[in-house]
């Protein structure tokens, strides 16, 4: 019964199929070795069109700044010391080391001028000295020999100006309480004026400055110009 029912539906079946159906096993072969080709080949396309995730791109302002090329600069030493422009040349006198004309750069203080000139000697009495005076241009600094006989009346021991009237121009920057009172129309109390003016300000830079000190006018100045020097 089986095998009638078999017959039967193979003469029914279309050749085509029948051929299809009754293939050979090289053939079968063939068709598997095409297959796992196919899945092969589908497999790699379906792998190269897979979507794969993008990095964003970094955006220019968060970039680092590209570091830039230093210079070497000069090697680090100690900063150059200033100096006031110009020199000046005064005379030290008296009991120092080494007495003469010296130069000394402007601005120079009297304690600069006794250095320079090698130190007052042993037993020398500076106490009247003023060694945080400015010096100006063409001074003289005598330490520690009192004025000659007929001069102005003596001042502090170690330091003279030089000159009274008659006797040559006062120095503004030198002269004491008691030579500015000698000058015509300058009293005790002015004459202190004058050494105010002279210990605030650091020296008489010009006779002109005189104007400045506080009763001293035109005509006292017109007066005295010619009796004085810084």
């Amino acid at each position: 019964m089986r095998e009638r029912t078999r017959l039967v539906l193979r003469e029914r079946v279309p050749s085509w199929v029948r051929l299809r159906c009754g293939l050979e096993p090289k053939t079968l072969a063939a068709l598997a070795v095409v297959l796992v080709l196919g899945v092969v080949l589908a497999a790699q396309h379906f792998r190269a069109g897979r979507p794969e995730p993008v990095r964003a791109p970094q955006l220019v302002g968060d970039a680092p700044p590209a570091p830039e090329a230093t210079r070497p600069g000069p090697s680090p030493g100690p900063p150059p010391a200033e100096e006031p422009a110009g020199r000046i040349v005064v005379d030290v006198s008296g009991k120092v080391r080494r007495p003469g004309v010296l130069r000394l750069p402007a601005g120079s203080r009297v304690a600069d001028a006794l250095r320079a000139a090698g130190g007052a000697r042993t037993g020398t009495d500076l106490t009247g000295l003023n060694r945080a005076r400015v010096l100006m241009d063409g001074e003289q600094v005598v330490v520690g020999v009192p004025q000659p006989p007929g001069g102005p009346a003596p001042g502090p021991p170690g330091l003279t100006g030089g000159g009274a009237p008659g006797g040559g121009p006062l120095s503004l920057n030198t002269a004491t309480v008691e030579q500015l009172d000698t000058l015509p129309g300058v009293g005790p109390v002015l004459a202190q004026h004058i050494v105010d003016y002279r210990t605030e300000h650091g020296g008489f830079r010009s006779v002109d400055e005189l104007r400045e000190v506080t009763g001293i006018g035109d005509r006292r100045f017109a007066d005295l110009q010619p009796l004085v020097r810084p």
